[in-house]
Protein backbone atom coordinates (compact mmCIF):
# COMPACT_ATOMS: atom_id res chain seq x y z
CA UNK A 1 0.00 0.00 0.00
CA UNK A 2 1.23 3.49 -0.92
CA UNK A 3 0.38 6.53 1.21
CA UNK A 4 0.68 10.01 -0.29
CA UNK A 5 0.90 12.75 2.35
CA UNK A 6 0.38 16.40 1.39
CA UNK A 7 0.31 19.34 3.83
CA UNK A 8 -2.20 22.00 2.81
CA UNK A 9 -2.16 25.68 3.70
CA UNK A 10 -4.41 27.97 1.67
CA UNK A 11 -4.33 25.80 -1.45
CA UNK A 12 -8.06 25.74 -2.34
CA UNK A 13 -7.35 26.47 -6.02
CA UNK A 14 -4.78 23.70 -6.31
CA UNK A 15 -6.52 20.85 -4.47
CA UNK A 16 -8.75 19.52 -7.30
CA UNK A 17 -5.78 19.34 -9.68
CA UNK A 18 -3.59 17.81 -6.98
CA UNK A 19 -6.19 15.12 -6.31
CA UNK A 20 -6.66 14.42 -10.02
CA UNK A 21 -2.97 14.04 -10.79
CA UNK A 22 -2.09 12.06 -7.67
CA UNK A 23 -5.02 9.69 -8.17
CA UNK A 24 -4.22 9.14 -11.84
CA UNK A 25 -0.63 8.32 -10.90
CA UNK A 26 -0.94 6.10 -7.82
CA UNK A 27 -4.09 4.22 -8.88
CA UNK A 28 -1.91 2.22 -11.26
CA UNK A 29 0.37 1.11 -8.40
CA UNK A 30 -2.24 -0.87 -6.46
CA UNK A 31 -3.66 -0.09 -3.01
CA UNK A 32 -3.19 3.53 -1.98
CA UNK A 33 -4.42 6.37 0.24
CA UNK A 34 -4.10 10.14 0.00
CA UNK A 35 -3.64 11.88 3.36
CA UNK A 36 -4.31 15.63 3.21
CA UNK A 37 -3.37 17.70 6.27
CA UNK A 38 -4.99 21.13 6.63
CA UNK A 39 -2.40 23.25 8.45
CA UNK A 40 -4.64 26.05 9.65
CA UNK A 41 -5.85 27.28 6.24
CA UNK A 42 -7.84 30.53 6.20
CA UNK A 43 -9.32 30.13 2.72
CA UNK A 44 -11.73 27.48 1.40
CA UNK A 45 -9.18 24.66 1.56
CA UNK A 46 -11.05 22.63 4.19
CA UNK A 47 -14.44 22.65 2.35
CA UNK A 48 -12.56 21.69 -0.82
CA UNK A 49 -10.87 18.85 1.05
CA UNK A 50 -14.22 17.65 2.42
CA UNK A 51 -15.64 17.63 -1.10
CA UNK A 52 -12.76 15.48 -2.30
CA UNK A 53 -13.12 13.07 0.61
CA UNK A 54 -16.89 12.78 0.07
CA UNK A 55 -16.34 11.44 -3.42
CA UNK A 56 -13.22 9.34 -2.90
CA UNK A 57 -12.79 6.67 -0.19
CA UNK A 58 -9.03 6.76 -0.75
CA UNK A 59 -8.82 10.29 0.67
CA UNK A 60 -8.24 10.81 4.39
CA UNK A 61 -8.23 14.24 6.02
CA UNK A 62 -6.63 15.78 9.07
CA UNK A 63 -7.45 19.30 10.18
CA UNK A 64 -4.97 20.78 12.64
CA UNK A 65 -6.30 23.12 15.30
CA UNK A 66 -4.12 25.96 13.99
CA UNK A 67 -1.14 26.60 11.75
CA UNK A 68 1.69 24.54 13.25
CA UNK A 69 4.03 24.87 10.26
CA UNK A 70 5.01 22.82 7.26
CA UNK A 71 7.25 20.33 9.06
CA UNK A 72 4.68 19.66 11.80
CA UNK A 73 1.97 19.12 9.17
CA UNK A 74 4.20 16.62 7.38
CA UNK A 75 4.79 14.86 10.70
CA UNK A 76 1.03 14.69 11.34
CA UNK A 77 0.55 13.07 7.95
CA UNK A 78 3.35 10.59 8.59
CA UNK A 79 1.85 9.63 11.94
CA UNK A 80 -1.58 9.08 10.35
CA UNK A 81 -0.35 7.18 7.29
CA UNK A 82 -0.91 3.43 6.97
CA UNK A 83 1.07 2.55 3.86
CA UNK A 84 4.08 0.29 3.48
CA UNK A 85 5.69 3.28 1.78
CA UNK A 86 4.85 6.95 2.30
CA UNK A 87 5.38 9.68 -0.30
CA UNK A 88 5.68 13.26 0.97
CA UNK A 89 4.66 15.93 -1.55
CA UNK A 90 3.74 19.61 -1.32
CA UNK A 91 0.27 20.63 -2.41
CA UNK A 92 1.50 23.43 -4.70
CA UNK A 93 2.33 20.90 -7.48
CA UNK A 94 5.88 22.17 -7.94
CA UNK A 95 6.89 18.55 -7.38
CA UNK A 96 5.27 16.40 -10.10
CA UNK A 97 3.06 13.56 -8.79
CA UNK A 98 3.87 11.73 -12.02
CA UNK A 99 7.31 11.02 -10.54
CA UNK A 100 5.85 8.84 -7.77
CA UNK A 101 6.10 5.59 -9.81
CA UNK A 102 9.83 6.28 -10.26
CA UNK A 103 10.19 6.71 -6.48
CA UNK A 104 8.29 3.47 -5.91
CA UNK A 105 10.48 1.71 -8.47
CA UNK A 106 13.62 2.90 -6.67
CA UNK A 107 12.17 1.72 -3.37
CA UNK A 108 11.32 -1.70 -4.78
CA UNK A 109 14.85 -2.06 -6.15
CA UNK A 110 16.26 -2.07 -2.85
CA UNK A 111 11.34 28.22 -8.41
CA UNK A 112 13.16 31.49 -8.76
CA UNK A 113 16.90 31.70 -9.53
CA UNK A 114 17.51 33.36 -6.13
CA UNK A 115 15.71 30.60 -4.27
CA UNK A 116 17.56 27.85 -6.18
CA UNK A 117 20.92 29.54 -5.56
CA UNK A 118 20.32 30.10 -1.84
CA UNK A 119 19.00 26.55 -1.43
CA UNK A 120 22.09 25.10 -3.13
CA UNK A 121 24.37 27.24 -0.95
CA UNK A 122 22.46 26.26 2.19
CA UNK A 123 22.72 22.51 1.57
CA UNK A 124 26.43 22.67 0.86
CA UNK A 125 27.02 24.75 3.97
CA UNK A 126 24.93 22.39 6.08
CA UNK A 127 26.83 19.34 4.77
CA UNK A 128 30.08 20.95 5.92
CA UNK A 129 28.70 21.82 9.34
CA UNK A 130 27.26 18.42 10.30
CA UNK A 131 28.49 14.85 10.28
CA UNK A 132 25.15 13.65 8.91
CA UNK A 133 25.29 13.03 5.15
CA UNK A 134 22.34 15.15 3.98
CA UNK A 135 21.80 14.96 0.19
CA UNK A 136 22.25 18.29 -1.58
CA UNK A 137 19.38 19.98 -3.47
CA UNK A 138 16.79 17.55 -2.04
CA UNK A 139 13.35 18.76 -0.92
CA UNK A 140 10.61 17.15 1.13
CA UNK A 141 9.28 15.30 -1.95
CA UNK A 142 10.36 11.76 -1.09
CA UNK A 143 9.25 8.21 -0.45
CA UNK A 144 9.79 6.67 2.98
CA UNK A 145 9.49 3.01 3.86
CA UNK A 146 7.33 2.04 6.83
CA UNK A 147 10.52 1.31 8.77
CA UNK A 148 11.77 4.86 8.13
CA UNK A 149 8.39 6.37 9.10
CA UNK A 150 8.44 4.47 12.39
CA UNK A 151 12.00 5.64 13.05
CA UNK A 152 10.96 9.27 12.51
CA UNK A 153 8.03 8.78 14.91
CA UNK A 154 10.58 8.10 17.64
CA UNK A 155 12.18 11.53 17.12
CA UNK A 156 9.90 14.05 18.87
CA UNK A 157 12.05 17.20 18.65
CA UNK A 158 10.16 20.47 18.15
CA UNK A 159 12.46 22.18 15.62
CA UNK A 160 11.95 19.63 12.87
CA UNK A 161 14.04 19.37 9.72
CA UNK A 162 12.72 16.23 8.07
CA UNK A 163 15.24 16.32 5.24
CA UNK A 164 18.03 15.98 7.79
CA UNK A 165 16.14 13.59 10.06
CA UNK A 166 15.58 11.11 7.23
CA UNK A 167 19.34 11.09 6.63
CA UNK A 168 20.12 10.79 10.34
CA UNK A 169 18.25 7.46 10.66
CA UNK A 170 20.88 6.01 8.34
CA UNK A 171 18.79 3.73 6.10
CA UNK A 172 19.74 3.37 2.45
CA UNK A 173 18.74 6.26 0.19
CA UNK A 174 18.53 6.73 -3.57
CA UNK A 175 17.90 9.92 -5.54
CA UNK A 176 15.61 10.54 -8.53
CA UNK A 177 16.57 13.78 -10.37
CA UNK A 178 13.84 15.98 -11.88
CA UNK A 179 13.05 19.60 -12.72
CA UNK A 180 10.65 21.43 -10.43
CA UNK A 181 7.67 23.16 -12.02
CA UNK A 182 6.27 26.57 -11.20
CA UNK A 183 3.42 26.76 -8.69
CA UNK A 184 0.09 25.62 -10.13
CA UNK A 185 -1.78 28.47 -8.39
CA UNK A 186 -1.52 30.89 -5.49
CA UNK A 187 1.56 32.37 -3.81
CA UNK A 188 4.57 30.76 -2.18
CA UNK A 189 4.20 29.87 1.50
CA UNK A 190 7.97 30.23 2.02
CA UNK A 191 9.01 33.88 1.60
CA UNK A 192 12.59 34.91 2.39
CA UNK A 193 11.81 35.48 6.08
CA UNK A 194 10.49 31.93 6.54
CA UNK A 195 13.33 30.48 4.48
CA UNK A 196 15.85 32.12 6.83
CA UNK A 197 13.97 30.79 9.88
CA UNK A 198 13.88 27.32 8.34
CA UNK A 199 17.64 27.46 7.70
CA UNK A 200 18.32 28.51 11.30
CA UNK A 201 16.18 25.63 12.59
CA UNK A 202 18.04 23.17 10.38
CA UNK A 203 21.52 24.35 11.37
CA UNK A 204 20.84 24.53 15.11
CA UNK A 205 19.08 21.13 15.02
CA UNK A 206 21.89 19.27 13.27
CA UNK A 207 25.11 21.09 14.07
CA UNK A 208 27.01 22.69 16.96
CA UNK A 209 29.46 24.27 14.51
CA UNK A 210 28.17 27.84 15.16
CA UNK A 211 29.07 27.46 18.85
CA UNK A 212 32.54 26.14 18.00
CA UNK A 213 32.97 28.90 15.42
CA UNK A 214 32.14 31.60 17.97
CA UNK A 215 34.64 30.03 20.39
CA UNK A 216 37.35 30.00 17.70
CA UNK A 217 36.69 33.61 16.73
CA UNK A 218 36.82 34.52 20.43
CA UNK A 219 40.31 33.05 20.74
CA UNK A 220 41.42 34.91 17.60
CA UNK A 221 40.09 38.22 18.94
CA UNK A 222 41.77 37.65 22.32
CA UNK A 223 45.07 36.91 20.58
CA UNK A 224 44.67 40.06 18.49
CA UNK A 225 43.97 42.18 21.55
CA UNK A 226 46.98 40.71 23.39
CA UNK A 227 49.11 41.57 20.38
CA UNK A 228 47.82 45.15 20.32
CA UNK A 229 48.49 45.45 24.07
CA UNK A 230 52.04 44.16 23.68
CA UNK A 231 52.64 46.58 20.82
CA UNK A 232 51.31 49.52 22.87
CA UNK A 233 53.56 48.62 25.84
CA UNK A 234 56.58 48.30 23.59
CA UNK A 235 55.93 51.66 21.92
CA UNK A 236 55.38 53.34 25.30
CA UNK A 237 58.50 52.10 27.11
CA UNK A 238 61.02 51.23 24.41
CA UNK A 239 60.58 53.96 21.79
CA UNK A 240 60.46 57.74 21.75
CA UNK A 241 56.90 57.78 20.44
CA UNK A 242 53.56 57.00 22.04
CA UNK A 243 50.42 55.31 20.76
CA UNK A 244 48.59 58.02 18.85
CA UNK A 245 45.04 58.88 19.94
CA UNK A 246 42.20 56.68 21.07
CA UNK A 247 41.22 55.35 17.64
CA UNK A 248 42.84 51.93 18.10
CA UNK A 249 41.35 51.55 21.58
CA UNK A 250 37.89 52.46 20.32
CA UNK A 251 38.16 50.00 17.42
CA UNK A 252 39.16 47.18 19.78
CA UNK A 253 36.31 47.99 22.19
CA UNK A 254 33.73 48.07 19.40
CA UNK A 255 35.12 44.85 17.93
CA UNK A 256 34.90 43.06 21.27
CA UNK A 257 31.40 44.41 21.91
CA UNK A 258 30.17 43.30 18.49
CA UNK A 259 31.68 39.85 18.92
CA UNK A 260 30.03 39.47 22.31
CA UNK A 261 26.63 40.37 20.89
CA UNK A 262 27.04 37.88 18.05
CA UNK A 263 28.17 35.21 20.51
CA UNK A 264 25.19 35.85 22.79
CA UNK A 265 22.86 35.62 19.79
CA UNK A 266 24.27 32.26 18.68
CA UNK A 267 24.19 30.85 22.20
CA UNK A 268 20.69 32.25 22.62
CA UNK A 269 19.46 30.24 19.61
CA UNK A 270 20.58 27.02 21.26
CA UNK A 271 19.13 28.03 24.64
CA UNK A 272 15.82 28.77 22.89
CA UNK A 273 15.89 25.26 21.40
CA UNK A 274 16.49 23.79 24.86
CA UNK A 275 13.59 25.85 26.25
CA UNK A 276 11.21 24.66 23.51
CA UNK A 277 12.22 21.03 23.97
CA UNK A 278 11.89 21.18 27.76
CA UNK A 279 8.20 22.14 27.57
CA UNK A 280 7.40 18.80 25.89
CA UNK A 281 4.29 20.12 24.18
CA UNK A 282 2.71 18.07 21.36
CA UNK A 283 4.04 18.75 17.90
CA UNK A 284 0.49 19.40 16.69
CA UNK A 285 -3.17 19.05 17.67
CA UNK A 286 -5.77 17.50 15.37
CA UNK A 287 -9.17 19.21 15.40
CA UNK A 288 -10.89 16.94 12.88
CA UNK A 289 -10.15 13.61 11.29
CA UNK A 290 -12.19 12.49 8.26
CA UNK A 291 -12.15 9.15 6.47
CA UNK A 292 -12.93 9.20 2.75
CA UNK A 293 -16.33 8.18 1.42
CA UNK A 294 -19.57 10.08 1.06
CA UNK A 295 -21.09 9.16 4.42
CA UNK A 296 -18.00 9.55 6.57
CA UNK A 297 -17.06 12.88 4.99
CA UNK A 298 -20.51 14.37 5.40
CA UNK A 299 -21.15 13.06 8.91
CA UNK A 300 -17.65 13.52 10.31
CA UNK A 301 -17.64 14.79 13.87
CA UNK A 302 -14.76 16.93 15.16
CA UNK A 303 -12.25 15.20 17.41
CA UNK A 304 -9.29 16.64 19.27
CA UNK A 305 -6.18 14.55 19.73
CA UNK A 306 -2.52 15.19 20.40
CA UNK A 307 0.39 13.92 18.37
CA UNK A 308 1.84 10.66 19.69
CA UNK A 309 5.11 10.98 21.55
CA UNK A 310 7.32 8.07 22.56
Amino acid sequence: MISVVAPVHNEAETLPELHRRVTATVAELGAYEIVLVDDGSTDDSWPAMLALAAGDPHVRLLRLSRNFGHQAALTAGLDASRGDAVVLIDADLQDPPELIPALVAKWREGETLFKRWTAALFYRLLRRMTRVDIPSDAGDFRLLSRRAVEALARMPERARFLRGMTSWVGFRQAGVPYQRDARYAGETKYPTRRMVGFAVDAITSFSTTPIRLVTGVGFVVVAFCVGVLAWAIYVKFFTDTAVAGWTSVLIVVLLLGGMQLVAFGVIGQYIARIFEESKQRPLYLVEESVEGGAQSAEDASPTTTASPLP
